[in-house]
């Protein structure tokens, strides 16, 4: 009797023992499917994490009551949560974020695109977690909660509410500024694969969790956002406010505005040599275009969240106010607001939006109506376009907006917002549809080189763009820029041939990854402007400037706020002097420009 209870008593001591390593195993192993957690992660910030695993334990054991059930449980949320953002951050270079769960549904839509593959340690970490999801069986110890099932079920409840009582009180404590300076957590929420890499997966998504409400601005009133507004309105910027509407002067150009998925001008990051060059017509229009203004434009995102570059551009608005990784279409625009197409809608122009791919992908089928779009033309409404990998091509692209350009009444004039999709990730799969033309020399990356050359579809199809309207009569105005730059695995390879590598850029080598090519060109005679750098946010401002249409009061104000600050994004903020920082370093210099935009996307 006395042996029973004493190999019983022995046996719940290892029972509690395995209770308390392996989450801490577990932790470790998570971290490992993407990171070294012992290279750039503080002791300090590693207990931080531990403790969320095994207050995650104790709730599991909670619901479960048996050691066995929550460790498997454990393992098993680890394995997939793992898993998923490693793919993730495969697809777009940044980790799951809280905003994502809304965009359940557009990452789905994608996900048949991708090839799927894990490298060596992640299969490892796998089959580790596997196997301690399998071999925890030998665990027995369970809790009883009581005989009477009344209050078995009561007392189970009140476990339940007290561990998730914990884990709320735990977040709380995370999001602490003291917090975040006890423990030496890295705060630049706008660099969130950086954040994951030194605070941990599960302490970075709880301290981003912290912004997933808009702060509203300090001394913010509705009253004050008005007077500002009344400071730069003019006739026709007061007529753009209200709504009411003019009829179209003959003399306003067509618009045409083609966001091209993933463009960007690599070579920007590091040198590296070709076989050809990828973009030699966008190359021209930026260095000697005739009417053309060029640049290179700041953006918010990388390698994903199409979305956030369309809403800088349409709106003026900017994610430098924005909750990181958050997605205005999804969360924010949910009635109709002022935008590029209501404002030249006011003007008299048919306003036109594309994306060929499907309609609901960000939202855009109801955000386009909010922003005043007459129409929203998805892949629905191309018959046997010519498609690249499996996705309808730039050429197809080029080809719909000639034919509504040809299709349009010519008294009125014609605004088009274009996004495309030949470019879109991945870039490891081949296609009996799309050879490879581009090569980088000393590489052999598949990645690198199909996306090299889709780039060299989309510069073919701009210069048959840009020929077709230099031809016609009707003064036309066409802009193309892309949302993003790709992925990391792309262009790892171009770092590596100069000896560096994605993981050890420098804060300013790591805004560079944020800038992407633009144009604006005009069948008319414009005044030329190479080498003008500027944010997304302001793009639209100098597309109406370019093209002689008044902008409303808010767009007033952006432009004089340029002067002084050619370039806010949610990576940076720069100044005139050429000095940068973050939109939180520049606050105070920033607050009409927050208070304007709190009262334009809420009220």
């Amino acid at each position: 009797m006395k042996k029973d209870v004493n190999m019983k008593r022995k046996e719940t001591i290892i029972n509690i023992i395995f209770s308390v390593l392996l989450p801490i195993l577990i932790f470790y192993l998570f971290e490992w499917f993407m990171r070294n957690p012992f290279e750039k992660m503080y002791p300090q910030i590693q207990f931080l994490n531990i403790i969320f695993f095994e207050l995650l334990f104790l709730l599991l054991f909670a619901v479960f009551g048996s050691v066995k059930a929550a460790i498997r449980t454990q393992a098993i949320m680890a394995m997939f949560v793992g898993l998923a953002d490693y793919f993730v951050i495969q697809f777009r270079s940044t980790p799951i974020m809280p905003w994502d769960i809304l965009s359940i549904g557009t990452a789905a839509s994608v996900a048949g695109n991708y090839k799927y593959h894990l490298n060596t340690r992640a299969v490892v970490v796998f089959i580790l977690l596997l196997l301690v999801a399998v071999l925890c069986r030998f665990l027995k110890l369970r809790i009883k909660f009581g005989t009477n099932k009344k209050n078995a079920i009561i007392i189970r409840l009140g476990c339940i509410a007290a561990s998730i009582l914990l884990l709320f009180g735990y977040t709380k404590y995370v999001q602490r500024e003291e917090t975040v300076r006890t423990f030496k957590l890295y705060d630049k929420l706008f660099t969130p694969t950086t954040m994951s890499y030194k605070d941990g997966t599960v302490v970075a998504f709880l301290m981003e969790m912290k912004f997933m409400k808009v702060e509203k601005p300090s001394h913010y009133s509705a009253d004050n956002a008005q007077k500002l507004l009344a400071d730069y309105a003019t006739d026709t910027s007061d007529s753009q406010e209200s709504g009411s509407g003019q009829t179209a002067s003959t003399t306003y150009p067509n618009i045409i505005v083609v966001m091209n998925e993933a463009f960007s001008d690599l070579s920007i990051l590091d040198s590296y040599e070709t076989n050809m060059d990828e973009i030699p017509f966008m190359r021209h229009l930026m260095s000697q275009g005739d009417n053309t203004i060029s640049g290179y434009m700041d953006v918010s995102v990388l390698g994903g969240n199409t979305a956030n570059t369309e809403f800088e551009f349409l709106t003026g608005d900017t994610m430098a106010f924005l909750p990181q990784g958050s997605i205005p279409y999804q969360q924010f625009v949910k009635n109709d607001m002022s935008s590029l197409a209501s404002d030249l809608k006011s003007l008299g122009y048919s306003t036109i939006a594309m994306h060929p791919y499907r309609a609901a992908g960000w939202d855009r089928d109801k955000v386009y109506a909010r922003f005043g779009f007459d129409r929203f033309l998805s892949q629905d409404d191309f018959t046997d376009p010519l498609l690249i990998r499996k996705y309808i091509s730039d050429q197809a692209d080029v080809e719909k907006i000639i034919e509504l350009y040809e299709q349009k009444d010519t008294n009125i004039p014609f605004f088009m917002f274009n996004v495309t999709m030949q470019n879109h990730s991945s870039y490891t799969e081949s296609f009996d549809n799309f050879t490879p033309e581009v090569s980088v020399t000393g590489s052999d990356s598949p990645a690198l080189n199909n996306y090299l050359s889709l780039l060299k579809k989309s510069d073919e199809s701009l210069e048959e763009l840009i020929t077709y309207f230099d031809a016609q009569e009707e003064p036309t105005v066409i802009v193309f820029f892309g949302d993003h730059q790709p992925t990391d695995s792309v262009v790892a390879p171009i770092y590596k041939l100069n000896g560096r590598s994605v993981y050890s850029l420098s804060e300013e080598e790591l805004r560079e990854r944020y800038k992407v090519p633009y144009i604006i060109h005009a069948n008319f005679d414009i005044e030329e402007q190479h080498g003008l750098n500027l944010s997304a946010n302001y793009l639209a401002g100098k597309v109406l400037d370019a093209a002689g249409i008044p902008k409303n009061a808010y767009r007033n104000y952006l432009a004089d706020l340029q002067n002084s600050f050619p370039s806010i994004s949610a990576m940076q903020v720069t100044a005139a002097d050429g000095t940068t920082g973050t939109a939180s370093q520049k606050r105070e210099l920033l607050t009409d420009y927050q208070t304007l935009q709190y009262y334009h996307l809420f009220q």
